[in-house]
């Protein structure tokens, strides 16, 4: 039947997906921690990235020192984890690795996304008599979102892909099934696995595609903030056709 075969075989075999070994445990494990590691490295790098792009300074330093994340090796920070007292903490050690490999996207994403917002619609907003807080939350956050999910799905993909590595440093996960597969010279176990952790990648790209569409601020950006009818703006009684409102750009 060739490789294909034989790893669908050995997927559609039930008892490759019971007990502490099985397909079912180890997607588990895999999702937990990637979902951890990805949700953590969001309320790290967003807050910092959103507050540095709204006041345009120090982003291109917190860029840079999150980079130096992206230059190691995410195996080597977890061998070295396991050579350290968190090897006796479970799963923490993937966790913080994959932490520190999810960061630089979401944070140059986020930075880049709000610095890009066009000045234009900014001081036109300003102009409207929006405050910092009134433009940072309906002028230049909802411009910035196209980046900010970009960023999201990268971190989220590679974090999927990369907690793998995780089984050989003696963690969970469907890497297990692949090193498992390896240590028997099972091939049909290791294509399998390895499929498993393509499938749950598209699967997590997917559902952030979905969740985009259904966030999107773009429509009530491209409607501008809303005037009561009868009051004056700062510029004057009325606004005209020319007059310029904050509508989303490119990123």
């Amino acid at each position: 039947m060739g490789v294909l075969g034989d790893a669908w075989s050995w997927l559609t075999t039930g008892a490759h997906w019971e007990g502490d070994s099985g397909v079912w445990h180890r997607l588990t494990e895999h999702i937990y921690v990637s979902g951890v590691s990805l949700a953590l490295a969001c309320a790290i790098a967003l807050p910092l990235a959103l507050y540095l792009g709204h006041i345009g300074k120090g982003g291109a330093l917190a860029i840079n020192i999150s980079n130096v994340g992206r230059a190691i090796p995410v195996f080597a920070v977890l061998a070295l984890f396991m050579v350290s007292p968190l090897r006796n903490t479970g799963s923490v050690p993937t966790v913080i690795a994959l932490v520190l490999f999810a960061v630089p996207p979401l944070l140059t994403n986020a930075y880049v996304g709000m610095r890009e917002v066009d000045s234009a619609v900014v001081e036109a907003a300003r102009g409207m008599g929006m405050s910092g807080r009134q433009l940072f939350a309906r002028v230049e956050l909802p411009l910035a979102y196209p980046l900010i999910m970009t960023g999201l799905r990268s971190a989220a993909v590679q974090v999927v892909a990369t907690a793998t590595i995780a089984a050989m440093v003696g963690q969970g996960g469907l890497g297990r099934i692949i090193t498992a597969g390896f240590n028997t010279y099972n091939t049909p176990q290791v294509v399998a696995g390895a499929l498993l952790v393509a499938l749950l990648a598209l699967l997590v790209e997917g559902v952030l595609v979905a969740l985009d569409r259904v966030i999107d601020p773009a429509p009530s950006v491209a409607t501008g903030p809303s005037v009561p009818a009868g009051s004056s703006g700062p510029s004057g009684p009325s606004r005209s056709s020319g007059d310029r409102t904050p509508s989303r750009t490119t990123a």
